[in-house]
């Protein structure tokens, strides 16, 4: 089992470490492209009471396999915690996972996806239909862009695809969790390949800070 410490394929399992402690032991049952900004904000804020466990990030190349495989973590993983939450937004579920979260009585991140608590809900919703037309890169996908976007596409293999995909696009945008020259590069690289303008946002964890800080202080009682 490996402790605090990011794989480099994000599809594998990482395991934090739980203490006991007036918030009882708790389970963050976590998307896998999630998981190196949940490990920063729990050893920056000192959540040791906390345990990860990440499912796939490649799940959300098939949407429709992401409640049942949390339903299945939920029912392996809650008899070893006082608590688990599940850092999912709805992603693709069109709410089933939300449904899913109210039956097995865990909480879930509020919001459509990533790119909107990273940018804060609020925020993100702000933005209306000026964004109708964004494609979203987060670091992790800026990093993994041809696991995630190209090669599932099959623009590896057929790139005059391209404008069949994204021709209703007009910009890239990208939403930086950490402050990285390289990661910009790469993002701004993406945009160049899908044949997009290039923005940069720098929105660190967003709502997903606020929702971590929330559940890791949270007293808890039998």
């Amino acid at each position: 089992m490996q402790q605090d410490r990011l794989p480099d394929d994000t599809s594998l399992t990482t395991q934090g470490y739980a203490d006991n402690g007036s918030h009882g032991r708790i389970l963050l049952l976590a998307c896998g492209a999630l998981a190196r900004e949940i490990l920063d904000l729990k050893k920056r804020n000192g959540w040791d009471h906390m345990a990860l466990t990440c499912l796939p990030a490649i799940l959300h190349v098939h949407p429709e396999r992401i409640t049942q495989a949390v339903e299945e973590a939920v029912a392996k993983h809650r008899d070893q915690y006082d608590q688990v939450f599940v850092v999912y937004a709805d992603c693709g579920t069109g709410g089933l996972l939300q449904q899913a979260c109210e039956r097995l009585g865990v909480e879930m991140v509020k919001g459509p996806h990533c790119y909107s608590f990273f940018e804060g809900n609020q925020t993100f919703a702000d933005h209306g239909d000026d964004e109708t037309t964004a494609f979203y890169l987060t670091d992790f996908l800026a990093r993994q862009f041809d696991a995630f976007v190209w090669k599932p596409l099959g623009l590896d293999r057929h790139p005059q695809l391209r404008d069949m995909y994204f021709g209703n696009y007009t910009k890239l945008v990208y939403q930086a969790q950490t402050d990285d020259p390289d990661l910009t590069n790469r993002a701004r690289e993406c945009a160049d390949r899908m044949g997009l303008a290039f923005e940069r946002r720098l929105t660190g964890y967003g709502d997903l800070e606020s929702t971590l800080s929330d559940w890791a202080n949270r007293p808890f009682s039998d």
